[in-house]
């Protein structure tokens, strides 16, 4: 049995599998960022071994580990997979340099499973791995995954496995700049993004799904945000494709839960329209499919190998 574990910027969730894209037990919390770092470590320190324990995971026996194989984390941020670190949040404080493998590893420890393989991603690149081996990219080589919620982050996966670059992260389309003095992508096109174009044009807060109800009813503020969120992402994209040229880019998060009308068909267009000729129509673009679990997903994959 192999076990996963999501720190996000909003919620923590852990989960036992076998790593073949199949959720066996699942624990969730709510994140207070208030609480910072400390705050979320305490609350894994307070449900890890009461959830192997109430799932049956064994615990070591005579010094050698149970049947707890390896584990899988996707951190919310960048991350040093060879040091075994986190790099920094840019949601919750406290994280900088943070020794997560090791914490994790002294966690199971001192609950008695000796040592464990421990395998550390961050979130993007871990759900990109989930989505291609088990959701929207199956099948297809390579493939790029985007998730547009309150960031934008990204992860590529070629031939089944993540591209981490040297081992601190790469493919991180949210913080493409267009220009020496622009902005990040991710200010742009992200759901903060959004709603801060709207909000600087017509002086109200409303959140994305809101903007989005307004542009259908023909609000000419509310379609102008969208299109120029949306002309923007597809920008970040064709950048990718340039570089890539990926068979599939698989796109999740909340703002990717507009839907086809309101957000997929006019990417696509915009992509076509933008996209560096000679690789026009190679790359499909898909809607994730594995939902609220899928950082849970890849992490199982990546610690089973």
């Amino acid at each position: 049995m192999f076990l996963a574990i999501e720190f996000g910027g909003t919620k923590l969730q852990m989960a036992l599998g076998l790593g073949q894209g199949k959720l066996l037990a699942l624990w969730r919390e709510k994140v207070d960022p208030k609480q910072g770092a400390k705050g979320i470590r305490a609350q894994i320190e307070g449900g890890l071994a009461g959830f192997l324990q109430k799932n049956a995971i064994s615990r070591a026996t005579n010094g050698k580990p149970g049947i707890l194989l390896g584990v899988g984390i996707g951190f919310g941020g960048p991350v040093d997979i060879h040091s075994g670190q986190t790099i920094t949040s840019h949601q919750v404080t406290g994280w900088d340099h943070f020794p997560i493998v090791e914490w994790i590893g002294n966690l199971l420890k001192a609950d008695g499973f000796g040592h464990v393989p421990i395998h550390l991603g961050n979130d993007a690149d871990v759900a990109g791995l989930g989505e291609a081996l088990y959701g929207a990219g199956q099948g297809a080589n390579p493939v790029y995954y985007v998730t547009v919620g309150s960031g934008i982050g990204g992860g590529l996966i070629q031939n089944g496995r993540i591209h981490s670059g040297v081992g601190k992260g790469a493919a991180e389309i949210g913080h493409l700049t267009q220009g020496p003095n622009g902005t990040i992508l991710e200010h742009k096109a992200s759901g903060w993004g959004i709603q801060n174009r709207y909000l600087k044009a017509s002086g109200t807060n409303r959140t994305v799904q809101q903007i989005a109800e307004q542009a259908k009813t023909g609000d000419l503020v509310a379609k102008d945000v969208l299109q120029g969120a949306i002309k923007d992402l597809a920008w970040g994209l064709c950048q990718v494709i340039c570089l890539i040229c990926p068979k599939r880019i698989v796109i999740g998060g909340g703002v990717s839960l507009l839907g086809e009308d309101a957000f997929f068909e006019p990417l696509r267009k915009e992509v076509s329209q933008q996209v560096f000729r000679p690789y026009l129509g190679l790359t499909d673009i898909l809607p994730a499919v594995l939902g609220e679990e899928v950082v849970l997903h890849g992490a199982l994959a990546l610690s089973a190998g």
